[in-house]
């Protein structure tokens, strides 16, 4: 498998949702899952159930969570040559010219993208219209709504 680009926040996220289920949920998930076993028949033991469907869950997250992590590379803005362009990690702020709107985007790796929160994937078509532009350029992305466009304001590497 390829590596995966992932900021150096987005990985830290991921392992601390990692050590969350591994230290806290599992063995919660474990104790329900024995109290659950000490009722009795578990054929008809809707706690027990409940409980498996948790673990099973929750283990299916942590491999999910290991392989991204075994997979991640991860990239510190901060520290990159950059040049005043666009690059993965980097934080832009655009002006979109027919709406008059401005926007702050930071291009992230997939499993990091919260359009709420301005974090845009690195394979969106607007992350691959800015990468390579600098402050001053005006970067095209082809939308099922049209045409928009977008004159890129401020690069910032945060």
């Amino acid at each position: 498998m390829s590596k995966v680009p992932l900021t150096a926040r987005g990985a830290e996220k991921l392992r601390s949702e990692l050590e969350q289920l591994k230290r806290v949920e599992r063995p919660k998930i474990i104790a329900a899952i024995a109290e659950a076993r000490a009722h009795g028949d578990l054929k008809e033991n809707a706690e027990y159930h409940a409980a498996r469907e948790r673990q099973s869950f929750c283990e299916g997250r942590i491999k999910d969570i290991e392989g991204k992590l075994s997979h991640a590379q991860i990239i510190d803005v901060t520290t990159v040559p950059t040049n005043g362009k666009v690059v993965f990690g980097a934080t832009v702020d655009v002006l979109e010219l027919d709406k008059e709107t401005e926007h702050s985007f930071q291009i992230v790796g997939e499993d990091e993208a919260d359009l709420k929160l301005g974090l845009i994937s690195i394979g969106s078509p607007i992350a691959r219209a800015l990468i390579g532009k600098a402050e001053g350029d005006v970067a095209s992305v082809q939308a099922p709504g049209g045409l928009r466009e977008f004159e890129i304001l401020q690069v910032r590497y945060i």
